[in-house]
């Protein structure tokens, strides 16, 4: 749910002083601009009937006026397609990066966004199940075990994903069925508590999200190759 809280009026100049430095001899359409209550760092910029529209994550409140002038010089550029300036890039990313703005946006993530389980009991097999397997065979069974869910939908695009902010696992429910080897649904598994093991880390402003010691990690599956054959015929 997406709700309007707050007009940020303040924001508005910043917003002027960009759009001009982009477009010196263009019209200055009016520009509205509003906090909502999105569920991570969100951002948007409209253009309607001659009006700009904001939407700012209510995130960005307190935010630096170089961090919004930023987001302005961004948004505007993407509008009117025009090339965004290198130093604008880095600082917002080097602000959405910082480890106080990730694990804020974790954090409310978690509690405001809705996630939808379908259980770990699939009608051919149990994800609890092949879960304490893999945590005995390649971790000691010493991994905490995480919520754990089918997919609600025969999704294809993505087999499989943790959820950090819901501490969940996500297998696609098109693994389950009897045509399906297990190796796939454990690979798919296995790589997955990988994350739980190695969580995403931060490497100046970039996601570090499989780094050298996962994807060593990744390797000591047995039925690797197979695995990702039968995930590549999908």
């Amino acid at each position: 749910m997406l709700l309007s809280i707050l007009v940020a009026s303040e924001f508005v100049p910043i917003f002027q002083e960009e759009y001009r430095a982009l477009r010196p001899r263009a019209p200055m359409p009016p520009i509205a601009i509003r906090f909502r209550r999105f569920t991570s760092l969100n951002t948007t910029i409209r253009l309607r009937e001659g009006q700009i529209f904001v939407s700012l994550s209510d995130l960005l409140e307190g935010a630096p006026e170089t961090v919004i002038r930023a987001i302005a010089h961004i948004l505007l550029a993407k509008l009117y397609k025009k090339p965004i300036e290198a130093a604008h890039n880095h600082r917002y990313k080097r602000f959405a990066s910082s480890a106080a703005v990730t694990r804020q946006t974790e954090l409310i993530r978690g509690a405001r966004g809705s996630k939808r389980f379908s259980g770990p009991e699939g009608r051919f097999y149990h994800l609890e199940e092949v879960f304490d397997s893999l945590n005995m065979r390649f971790f000691g069974g010493l991994l905490g075990r995480p919520e754990l869910t089918w997919s609600e939908h025969m999704a294809k695009r993505s087999l499989g994903h943790y959820d950090a902010a819901h501490n969940t696992i996500v297998v696609s429910r098109v693994f389950d069925r009897p045509s399906s080897p297990r190796y796939a649904i454990e690979y798919l598994l296995y790589h997955e508590m990988l994350h739980l093991k190695h969580p995403v880390k931060m490497r100046g402003i970039r996601r570090c999200v499989h780094p050298p010691e996962f994807k060593a990690e990744e390797q000591q599956f047995p039925q690797l190759k197979e695995a990702l054959a039968f995930i590549k015929r999908l």
